[in-house]
């Protein structure tokens, strides 16, 4: 990124807030369609202030705004249990006005320091900016979940088509690049320092993610149905994020990590690890590592299914400028891919100095890596070595699969 176009992204950042924000009737500001998660008021007040703690009272030593509304809004929840998320809910929030008024004075003072452009701050703007952009996806995965009467309607078009041949693609034995050096100057977060060097036996992968229609083959056969997924006029239909559609067959299935495990056994296969996940998008035949599964070359719609294009899946086989060296297509977009690998650090781990917490809490053996991109992930975190993850039984999130054998 430009260094002079740091408040440039700041405001970016705020504006696809408020266009989330828009989307929800007034009437559900207090509302937790995802129940292990805070209302949408929390996320109202929690961006900005996190920005405003992070960069102005961290590292700029500046004096508080409302030290009652900055220790609300400070972090959010990962609660494993919905007992758990009961606990740690708040009885009674702000108005919304008084909200807006602590908002409006975070940005202003966020916006001051962001405008001096100077060095020291850096860490501490780029945290706040792919934090923000992070929530992006967090946000709409709850709007996803609010009921249609209460948001906007949006209209998108979709497309269908055949359920494609997903046939394994061989992967050849080679190393496997994980995580970026100590010294890489590009930003990244602590779970990525340390690069990784794994040798990866050769395999085989499923040209395209599994998909709605392979994946009813398995309901079928008694597997369990998608959170996603409804039966209304005696058919499947999928709850989109803005409206109720006939299930698209093509598209991916979105389904968690211990639902893609029993799937992977039905058929007598397994998911990848991260090590492979890398070497099938990112490796190549000739020994070589890219930056991109399709190369060098930035990302753009013809890619994949990313960056808010839009708020739902294609086809798999949308995108096939997007495919690695190896042939498998939409590594990137369309869907989270789970691995099988515990989310964990890498070698001489060292916490983030602009957000401690970012990492380590979530080293506990119950989290496990996501990589790839979904329809809602920003550009700015498509690079390589971004990890994801969630618990594995977590069904709300925008995450596919594939199988190797």
């Amino acid at each position: 990124m430009n260094d002079m176009l740091f408040d440039e992204a700041y405001l970016e950042n705020r504006a696809r807030t408020r266009e989330l924000f828009s989307i929800i009737a007034p009437e559900a500001y207090l509302d937790s369609p995802i129940p292990l998660r805070h209302p949408f008021v929390f996320y109202h007040g929690h961006l900005p202030a996190f920005s405003f703690l992070t960069l102005n009272r961290a590292v700029c030593g500046e004096r508080s705004i409302d030290e009652k509304l900055e220790e609300l809004f400070r972090r959010g929840i990962d609660p494993e249990s919905r007992a758990k998320a009961n606990e740690l809910s708040i009885e009674r929030w702000p108005d919304r006005p008084t909200i807006e008024r602590f908002i409006e004075e975070c940005d202003r003072r966020v916006l001051t320091v962001l405008q001096k452009n100077e060095r020291s701050n850096r860490l501490a703007t780029y945290t706040i900016l792919e934090h923000e952009a992070m929530h992006h996806e967090t946000l709409t995965y709850i709007v996803h979940q609010l009921p249609y009467h209460k948001k906007r309607p949006s209209r998108f078009s979709h497309r269908d088509g055949p359920v494609p041949y997903s046939e394994p693609l061989a992967v050849a034995r080679g190393i496997a690049l994980l995580g970026v050096p100590d010294e890489d100057e590009h930003f990244s977060w602590d779970n990525e320092h340390g690069a990784l060097e794994i040798k990866v036996d050769d395999f085989s992968i499923d040209r395209f993610n599994i998909t709605n229609g392979e994946w009813l083959e398995f309901v079928d056969a008694g597997g369990p149905v998608p959170i996603f997924w409804e039966h209304a006029d005696r058919q499947w239909r999928l709850r989109a994020c803005f409206e109720s559609i006939s299930l698209p067959r093509s598209w991916p299935v979105y389904v968690t990590l211990d639902q893609a495990q029993a799937f992977a056994r039905w058929k007598g296969l397994r998911l990848p690890t991260e090590a492979e996940y890398h070497r099938a998008a990112f490796g190549t035949p000739w020994g070589e590592t890219r930056r991109y599964p399709w190369g060098e070359e930035s990302p753009s719609a013809r890619h994949g299914n990313f960056d808010f294009r839009r708020y739902d899946p294609e086809p798999v086989f949308a995108s096939p400028a997007g495919a690695s060296a190896w042939g498998v297509e939409s590594l990137v977009g369309n869907g989270w891919e789970w691995t099988t690998t515990p989310f964990a650090p890498f070698p001489g781990f060292t916490p983030q100095t602009t957000y401690p917490q970012y990492s380590i809490d979530f080293f506990d053996g119950r989290h496990f890596v996501l990589k790839g991109a979904s329809p809602v992930t920003p550009r700015r975190l498509l690079r390589a070595s971004f990890r994801n993850w969630f618990y594995p039984d977590y069904p709300y999130l925008y995450a596919s699969f594939r199988c190797v054998r």
